[in-house]
């Protein structure tokens, strides 16, 4: 397969268009056919899902949030950039999905997992107002060649 050419792209175009309108709707309900909250209700879970709301949020946000700011951004912009780290992507859903399969993670904490990921991607447009950056202004500013 090149990686550039009129091939290439003629490729990527067809395959992107299949992926994006059939498989990646199919494989989230998949993923949404495979979770079951009446799991995490049942056994009485939620503190242990509020534990892990907990050290996602705060892990993945205050991290980027301290690497943005070690890097010369201000306090809001190293906030608005640990808010939108704080999403969780396709890649989780993926290994989360591969974890359940092969019996390495049990099917309640899926469920968490999965709730997990759709909380904190939602989470997003809500708090980026909430430090009064909308969206669409999202400062975006290079770091390359700054010391």
């Amino acid at each position: 397969m090149p990686r550039t050419g009129a091939l290439a792209d003629s490729i990527a175009e067809r395959v992107d268009s299949v992926v994006g309108t059939v498989l990646l709707p199919v494989f989230f309900m998949y993923i949404g056919l495979l979770t079951d909250m009446r799991l995490v209700a049942s056994a009485g879970l939620w503190d242990v899902f509020a534990a892990i709301m907990a050290a996602a949020v705060l892990g993945k946000l205050a991290g980027s949030a301290l690497a943005a700011r070690l890097t010369g951004m201000s306090g809001r912009e190293s906030l608005a950039i640990g808010v939108l780290m704080n999403t969780r992507g396709l890649m989780e859903l993926v290994i989360l999905t591969i974890g359940l399969e092969t019996g390495v993670i049990a099917p309640a904490l899926f469920s968490m997992m999965v709730l997990m990921a759709i909380v904190t991607t939602v989470m997003t447009s809500p708090a980026l107002m909430a430090i009064g950056i909308p969206q669409h202004e999202m400062p975006v500013r290079s770091t390359v060649g700054r010391r």
